[in-house]
């Protein structure tokens, strides 16, 4: 199978909040944000494995900052790691005011797995990480699934070795 890059999967999206979008302190709607991040999280997960993508966990969404009305929003989404059938994509999210200042103040992690007409799991291909940001994400990956399948109750607890690796230092 063939190895796709993280620059490969990023999926960039610009929108303006609109009254539509906000609650009664005119900033946007949580769940507003988070479908937006949902739909360029799919697209990035398609570009990766080219095959249709359904989600399948949302793992850490932060709301860091309040988003206004009026306030232009770009979300930025790839691929950060590919496991058998599913892939984890990061979310960065930054809000641009009428003054042109640009800051970050959203991120989240999706994850997608990508299936065949019959609904059945397929495998995707692995990513290469290139620059330092990518492959520091790429590395903590593996430990933020293996902490979801150890909540989840799929993965038993002295199995998790990336997790472990944090905590217990290996004695030698």
């Amino acid at each position: 199978m063939y190895k796709t890059t993280a620059k490969e999967t990023l999926a960039i999206q610009t929108k303006q909040v609109m009254p539509n979008d906000t609650n009664a302190l005119d900033t946007l709607f949580g769940g507003s944000l988070m479908a937006w991040m949902d739909e360029i999280a799919s697209i990035s997960a398609y570009r990766h494995c080219g095959r249709v993508v359904v989600t399948a966990s949302i793992n850490n969404v932060s709301f860091d900052h309040p988003i206004l009305a009026g306030d232009y929003v770009t979300l930025e989404a790839k691929v950060s790691r590919s496991f058998t059938s599913s892939m984890e994509v990061f979310v960065d999210v930054f809000v641009e005011d009428a003054s042109g200042k640009r800051k970050k103040c959203n991120e989240a992690t999706f994850i997608f797995v990508a299936i065949d007409q019959k609904r059945n799991l397929i495998r995707v291909p692995e990513l290469v990480p290139e620059t330092e940001e990518e492959i520091k994400r790429y590395q903590s990956a593996l430990r933020r699934r293996q902490l979801s399948l150890v909540l989840a109750g799929r993965l038993d607890p002295k199995d998790a070795t990336e997790l472990k690796s944090i905590f217990y230092k290996e004695e030698g």
